[in-house]
């Protein structure tokens, strides 16, 4: 019941998280008021005054959402089209993703890659817990299963 309630949780965030990709793909601007202020926020890469493109943005948002089904697909019981194994080595994977990703926000290169205010404040008390919260999570999934 916790992992079924665990998987649920990183599907429903991982879901939102994948729509405000989307809707960044197709022009939105929110949390920014133009381009290079929304690009500052949630991407703060040094002179970044664009967004990535819209397709690899679409791409990302596909990605979040499939992350998101993942741990459902693992502690459903129902068979998949993938797999037990394959779900099992994703589920590992995108674990160590979301570990490694909360923990680079704190280290120097990465903060020299990605300098921008307010996209460094943030990263480092909102997007770097929420990655590693959303780790943690793949991994308390996957014990439980």
């Amino acid at each position: 019941m916790l992992s079924l309630t665990l998987a649920s949780a990183i599907c429903l965030v991982l879901s939102v998280i994948a729509t405000v990709h989307a809707y960044w793909a197709w022009g939105g601007l929110w949390p920014g008021h133009d381009e290079a202020s929304l690009a500052k926020t949630v991407v703060g890469a040094s002179g970044l005054e664009t967004m990535p493109p819209a397709g690899l943005t679409a791409m990302v948002a596909f990605l979040v959402f499939m992350a998101g089904l993942l741990p459902l697909i693992l502690v459903s019981g129902s068979p998949s089209i993938l797999p037990a194994s394959l779900v099992w080595m994703g589920m590992a994977l995108l674990a160590a993703i979301f570990l490694v990703r909360g923990a680079l926000a704190f280290t120097a290169i990465f903060r020299r890659r990605h300098p921008q205010e307010p996209f460094a404040t943030l990263d480092r008390y909102f997007y770097a817990p929420f990655c590693v919260v959303i780790g943690t999570g793949y991994v308390l999934v996957l014990a439980l299963v």
